[in-house]
């Protein structure tokens, strides 16, 4: 009996491999069409069945100008104990105020609240309560529209800070923040305040210094 099973199997084995090779076809075919739940590629699919894309909703381009512009001074002193030196731009009279070791956390959350309303932040004492005073020190300056010159601030020697610590830090060195001297001209503008945060070298961290980034907080005005 099992030799005539075996001459069986060996009459018919080219049928045999093609039936299980043609199986193996079919299955395979079947797991790509999705006949068992698999997704079918997107290169297999027919155009009819390819998902419509939605367009982008468009937005209006707006003409916003910036009355506001600040720099690194030319002076190459700079450091927490000599001070460091701003040149500001700006196209009307404004109000330079640099906050020393201003808390990164107060920054963030005075950041936040001129998403609660822009006058929020367009004085300078407006800004010093949205800081909620988390600062070492403050120097404020004038700064008229024509005004090209450098304006050097610096910690008063009594304070005795030398350093803002180790990696990562608590407080920036010096965040300074250029607002609007006069009401009126808040009206002709759409950004109502410039916030630049500044590296000041210490001796804890000797990195030269140089501006980490600038914010400015926008009204609603809009301008075409």
């Amino acid at each position: 009996m099992a030799a005539v099973f075996l001459i069986t199997l060996y009459e018919y084995s080219p049928l045999f491999y093609i039936t299980v090779i043609s199986l193996c076809f079919v299955v395979t075919a079947a797991m790509v069409l999705g006949w068992f739940g698999f997704d079918v590629p997107v290169i297999l699919r027919s155009s009819d069945e390819t998902e419509s894309v939605l367009p982008a909703p468009e937005k209006r381009m707006v003409q916003v100008t910036n009355p506001f512009a600040l720099e690194m001074g030319s002076s190459g002193v700079a450091s927490v104990t000599e001070g460091v030196s701003l040149l500001p731009c700006c196209l009307e009279p404004c109000v330079l105020s640099c906050y020393w070791g201003c808390g990164v956390h107060a920054l963030q959350g005075a950041l936040q609240t001129h998403q609660q309303g822009p006058s929020k932040l367009a004085t300078p004492h407006l800004f010093q309560e949205a800081l909620h005073f988390q600062y070492h020190h403050c120097q404020s300056f004038h700064i008229s529209g024509e005004d090209r010159e450098e304006h050097y601030t610096k910690m008063p020697a009594d304070l005795g800070i030398t350093d803002f610590g180790l990696l990562p830090r608590e407080r920036y060195p010096v965040v300074a923040v250029l607002t609007l001297a006069e009401s009126e001209a808040s009206d002709t503008y759409n950004i109502v305040a410039s916030v630049t945060v500044v590296h000041v070298p210490d001796d804890k961290y000797s990195l030269s210094a140089r501006i980490l980034f600038q914010y400015l907080p926008h009204g609603t005005r809009e301008h075409v």
